[in-house]
């Protein structure tokens, strides 16, 4: 399987300590630099990435000079940066990255950015591995052992999801919202329903993780 490759400059180490931790819990791969122009450098050499997220206050090249260098090799850019005014927001924007987050931010909402920029621009990795168990996103499949196992579709939903987090703790109401939208009335139980059938279908009651209070997590 072929992981997601991303870029990350930025200079504050226990920053991009925090980023690589939850990157790597993530199945992403990925190179730091903490160096502007050192990064540009080693794109001549080095551009496979899917994704680069860029500090704007970094040494040699700042995020706004490094931006035509991603363009040159068609990698999507996500700002990361303590620059909260909006002249630079905009001209993050405007000149051509996917999105801006000011620091100090959520890991799991970086998480949920990163695949949607992947997704939005047809680089999201598709087949997602537990264990034994693999998921095809593009194909809503699921098998385990080289078996399929037939999953409903909200069941498929809330499976890929524990899958592409695979290792993090998911809230229950960002799974109902996840998975069953913004709009839907019901409660958490509904959650707790779907997790016990997939606990059973997959035979993974050791691995889908109850969290007290808080929701589930997928171990591998």
């Amino acid at each position: 399987m072929t992981k997601n490759r991303i870029l990350v400059v930025e200079d504050d180490k226990g920053i991009s300590d925090g980023i690589v931790v939850n990157l790597q819990y993530s199945g992403y791969d990925y190179v730091v630099y903490a160096d502007g122009q050192k990064a540009a450098d080693s794109l001549q050499v080095d551009h496979a990435y899917d994704l680069a997220l860029l500090d704007i206050m970094l040494p040699g090249k700042d995020g706004f000079e490094l931006l035509p260098y991603m363009k040159t090799y068609n990698i999507p850019v996500i700002y990361l940066t303590a620059r909260t005014d909006t002249p630079s927001e905009i001209k993050g924007l405007r000149d051509g990255a996917e999105d801006y987050i000011v620091k100090p931010f959520d890991m799991l909402a970086l998480l949920v950015r990163i695949e949607k920029v992947l997704d939005r621009n047809g680089k999201l990795n598709k087949i997602l591995r537990v264990a034994d168990i693999v998921v095809d996103c593009e194909n809503r499949s699921v098998q385990k052992s080289g078996k399929i196992i037939s999953l409903k579709p909200l069941e498929f939903e809330l499976f890929s999801l524990l899958a592409r987090y695979k290792n993090r703790t998911l809230l229950r109401d960002k799974m109902l919202n996840e998975v069953w939208g913004a709009d839907y009335y019901g409660d958490t139980r509904t959650v707790d329903v779907h997790i016990a059938r997939l606990r059973k279908k997959l035979e993974i009651s050791n691995k889908l993780i109850t969290v007290p209070k808080y929701g589930y997590r997928l171990e591998d």
